[in-house]
């Protein structure tokens, strides 16, 4: 059984707070998740004071400043708050993942001894992080949300060309709204990904509710990424397209029944299934007295449950064969 490694983005729902941050861990790591993932950045390094709210921030963020670098300014987390994120996710079992968005939150990170990388979305056309990544020749996750085959394919032609090969990058398919249309998903264009001879496929999950991540597990997305907040009610960009608590444990419990669902791909009799074998199928029985002597025939055979005598299959070897004792109606043929 291949096990779906799955990823609660806590991302910026923290609020600032490294209280929030801490319970946010806990809360991962008690739905059974196997990642709690965070965002570092500087705000002055990732937005310039001209950048505007995107539409879903400004629907989900009570403050009438439209300006994105305030908002991420008070979204923050010191390189501090990260020691002590990630000494409690060690603490409380569970994986710790930050995505960097600049090339400093990159040295900080790596400095932690982190050493597997997320690429968002909005990153995957920002080649001095590309470069910086690529060069540290280690396991990238990629989401590949508002691009387009070619785009993708240059992203991992700058990570190759700077030291890490794509055998080492896991891609995720991802549609970049908050929250997602069901009909934006194409959960179909996984399949596509697979031709990329990446390492393997996932999926970054913004739609509302469990099913679609869950169903990208069935179709074997090898990683599922979904946000998680602790309310839906909390201000902030990110909370009202996150999962509570009690829907991430849910979500982690559903796609691990998926997994014990999915099996292997070999065809054959379950354990499961084996006591029933004989109780379903049939074997050639007389279909009325047949004396011993007399030729079997189509008219005096048939095929009848239980399937604990000759298999009907052998029909035709039995045809023509003479009877080698007397046979009362339904009584297995035997030789």
């Amino acid at each position: 059984m291949t096990k779906t490694l799955i990823i609660a983005e806590a991302g910026v729902n923290h609020n600032g707070s490294l209280e929030l941050a801490l319970k946010l861990v806990e809360e991962a790591a008690r739905a059974g998740a196997d990642i709690v993932k965070f965002q570092t950045f500087k705000a002055e390094n990732l937005v310039s004071a001209a950048a505007k709210k995107a539409a879903y921030q400004t629907a989900n963020d009570p403050s009438e400043d439209d300006s994105q670098l305030n908002m991420l300014r008070g979204l923050e987390l010191s390189e501090s708050d990260f020691h002590d994120i990630a000494d409690y996710c060690e603490k409380c079992g569970i994986g710790f993942l930050s995505t960097p968005f600049d090339e400093e939150s990159v040295d900080m990170l790596h400095s932690m001894g982190m050493r597997v990388w997320k690429i968002p979305s909005g990153e995957i056309t920002n080649f001095p992080l590309l470069r910086k990544i690529g060069a540290l020749k280690e396991e990238v996750i990629m989401s590949t949300g508002m691009c387009e085959i070619a785009e993708i394919e240059e992203a991992l032609s700058v990570l190759e060309e700077f030291g890490t090969p794509r055998s080492e990058v896991i891609l995720l398919h991802c549609t970049t709204q908050y929250p997602a249309p069901l009909e934006s998903v194409n959960l179909l264009a996984m399949d596509t990904l697979k031709n990329l001879g990446c390492k393997s496929v996932g999926y970054s999950d913004h739609t509302e509710g469990v099913l679609v991540p869950v169903a990208a597990a069935a179709r074997g997305a090898a990683v599922i990424e979904k946000h998680f907040t602790l309310s839906r009610e909390m201000p902030g960009p990110d909370h009202k397209a996150s999962l509570e608590p009690a829907e991430l444990a849910g979500m982690v419990a559903k796609i691990r029944e998926v997994e014990v669902m999915l099996g292997s791909s070999e065809k054959n009799v379950t354990a499961a299934e084996s006591p029933n074998v004989a109780v379903a199928r049939k074997s050639i029985v007389a279909s009325r007295p047949v004396a011993k002597g007399e030729m079997f025939s189509e008219q005096n055979i048939t095929a009848k449950r239980p399937g604990t005598g000759i298999s009907p299959m052998c029909w035709r070897d039995v045809i023509g064969k003479q009877a080698r004792f007397d046979f009362d109606t339904d009584e297995q043929i035997r030789f």
